[in-house]
């Protein structure tokens, strides 16, 4: 019991002299032994008159008598006593000035519960038990922390932390505490509690920390100085609310009138930049400007109008409202500035209004401008791309003269079909900006671009044919050894089996077209034919295609043969038809030119072929023979007798 005794003496008289030094420090005083820097009455005054902030009087400020320390301590007690009301019970000058360490310590401890204490009030409780509330009502939303007392509830550190917490969450993170560590959390709360909120370190961790019945003064002293700090805290802060309550419904119409100038202000603004952009705004001339430009005044009507309407009408609305708070306060009539009241703003919104007509019409005429521009000029380049066309196309088909002169003369038109591309590919351009500026009608030009594009490509076509069919003229003019009969079949077939108008036969058309000449032969030997005539190239020329039927004909077909090759399809009749010259396999297009070409045959004809149209091959080749023919035996002159 002793030393139980003992251990709280040493923690009151620890606690009470950094108490006493946190009061005295003002007068650049400190004590270190609390009985005897007490006994001589001196630092006694100093703190009554600190914590009283009330003058003692003359006394000896450095006694050396006994006599003089009692009478500093006398005085010192008379003013408790008389001037402050504190019952002092069994507490004389002599305990102090002999250094009753008991007495001295419940001397002090009354200044700290008249000084620091006594002022606690929480419902009418008292000083102890209005503390206690205090914090029991601060941790309470805590689940680890209990405060019953002064005492254990305070040995593990968490009610220190849960104070800090509740007040100062931005000093300490609670739920990352790690509750079993009671030293290390008392430890952070006594080190943020002196460094950052200025309670003074009364108390070490060790007096406190799992000690099973720590003293309850100088927890009570300690604690109490959180409630100080906090309650002065909360104070400063209840105040401040009440003052910026005050000041906003002071300041609150002062605010609406600064906010309704700068709206107004920017919105005028906004107006007015507005009007200017559309008066310096300029045109490229294209339709794909212009409707970007429209489309920039829709999106204006859509959005930055609309807001602008609502902004106008809030502006009404708040101007009514300021006039309003103020009569609610009985403060001075409100008038914003000329240039900012509401009719400033209905002028500018009218202007406003004129510019917003006067733009949509100068849009639309320049689309309107810009879609007749595009008509004409389309329009223009089209009828002058036809006639070019027309006249390509008429100087081919008036070719005369020498192939030479033909030939050359073709190349010069096939030189200037390159530019008509070029020009073709700027009509392509006028067609897209057409197209995206939605023309559909053209009444300048009865012509489209597919419909140039499409002659042109028949242009080139009858260019390409025509040059292909002069050279393959030269070439057939240098076979000497064939009959003019000779050379027209060949090209004819020739023509007919160039599918790709190449002026050249791939493998597969120059079999077909042998074929088409009576020529059969084998797989093997058609590809050796025609490695032979194309010198190993993919494909035969005409030059090649004529040498080849030169070099099987040669001395073959004359027109004696060819006048027997048509007995032979007529059976021996004396005129062949339709049906005779199918059955013998000749391309349709030549005999569309035969039976056009032959004359009809007037004289006697089997049952079977009186239905059908009925020529008279005999007299046909006549016109190509040197003597006259004999059917039958019978022998028949030019005239046909």
């Amino acid at each position: 019991m002793a030393l139980f005794e003992q251990k709280w003496i040493h923690v009151q008289e620890k606690t009470f002299t950094k108490w006493l030094n946190n009061k005295i420090k003002v007068r650049d005083l400190e004590i270190k032994d609390l009985t005897k820097d007490l006994s001589d009455g001196v630092v006694l005054i100093h703190l009554i008159e600190i914590l009283s902030q009330t003058s003692l009087g003359k006394y000896a400020a450095s006694p050396k008598l006994r006599v003089q320390r009692f009478e500093n301590v006398n005085k010192a007690l008379d003013f408790i006593k008389i001037h402050r009301s504190i019952q002092l019970h069994n507490i004389g000058a002599e305990d102090v000035v002999d250094g009753n360490r008991k007495i001295i310590l419940g001397l002090v401890w009354l200044l700290i519960l008249r000084f620091t204490i006594s002022d606690i009030n929480e419902e009418g409780l008292s000083a102890k038990e209005g503390l206690l509330l205090w914090c029991q009502r601060k941790t309470a939303c805590y689940e680890e922390v209990e405060v019953r007392d002064f005492s254990a509830s305070w040995n593990d550190g968490l009610a220190f932390c849960a104070l800090l917490d509740i007040h100062r969450p931005d000093l300490i993170d609670y739920d990352k505490l790690d509750k079993s560590d009671h030293k290390g959390n008392m430890q952070l709360a006594f080190d943020i509690a002196s460094k950052e909120i200025g309670i003074p370190d009364l108390l070490d961790v060790e007096d406190v920390c799992d000690v099973a019945k720590p003293d309850e003064r100088s927890l009570m002293t300690y604690i109490a100085y959180w409630f100080h700090a906090f309650s002065q805290m909360e104070r400063v802060e209840n105040a401040g609310r009440r003052v910026e309550k005050f000041v906003s419904n002071m300041q609150g119409a002062w605010e609406m009138q600064n906010s309704f100038e700068q709206r107004m202000k920017e919105l005028l603004r906004q107006i007015a930049e507005q009007r200017r952009q559309w008066e310096t705004a300029t045109f490229e001339g294209t339709y794909a400007d212009a409707k970007e430009q429209w489309n920039a005044f829709t999106k204006y009507k859509r959005n930055h109008k609309r807001k602008w309407v609502a902004e106008k009408s809030d502006l009404v609305g708040l101007l009514g409202n300021i006039k309003t708070k103020l009569s609610t306060y009985r403060l001075r009539p409100y008038e914003p500035p000329r240039e900012l009241s509401l009719e400033a703003l209905d002028r500018a919104w009218e202007e406003l209004v004129k510019a917003e007509r006067d733009r949509s019409q100068v849009i639309n005429e320049k689309i309107r401008d810009i879609k007749n521009w595009l008509r004409r000029s389309f329009a223009e380049r089209a009828n002058d791309f036809a006639f070019t066309l027309h006249t390509v196309s008429t100087s081919i088909s008036g070719l005369e003269g020498e192939v030479e002169d033909q030939l050359r003369h073709t190349k010069k038109l096939s030189e200037h079909l390159t530019p008509l591309d070029q020009y073709l590919e700027r009509m392509a351009e006028l067609d897209e900006q057409c197209t995206q500026a939605n023309i559909e009608e053209n009444d300048y030009t009865t012509y489209t671009y597919d419909e140039l594009e499409y002659e042109l490509g028949l242009v080139k076509s009858s260019v390409n044919k025509k040059l292909a069919f002069l050279e393959n003229q030269m070439v057939a003019r240098n076979m000497t050894n064939l009959t003019p009969i000779q050379l027209e079949e060949f090209e004819s077939v020739f023509r007919h089996f160039d599918r790709d108008v190449s002026n050249s036969l791939s493998q597969l058309e120059f079999s077909a077209a042998l074929a088409s000449l009576g020529l059969v032969y084998d797989e093997k030997e058609m590809q050796d034919k025609f490695l032979e005539t194309s010198g190993g190239r993919p494909t035969v020329t005409f030059e090649q295609f004529i040498r080849f039927m030169v070099a099987v004909t040669e001395d073959q077909n004359t027109a004696e043969q060819v006048f027997e090759s048509f007995r032979e399809v007529a059976d021996g009749k004396p005129y062949v038809t339709e049906l005779d010259l199918r059955h013998s396999l000749i391309p349709d297009e030549l005999i569309e030119d035969l039976v056009k070409s032959m004359p009809s045959h007037m004289g006697p004809d089997l049952q079977e072929d009186r239905e059908l149209p009925k020529y008279d091959y005999i007299s046909f080749m006549e016109n190509y023979m040197d003597r006259p023919t004999t059917v039958n035996g019978s022998t028949r002159s030019r005239n046909g007798h």
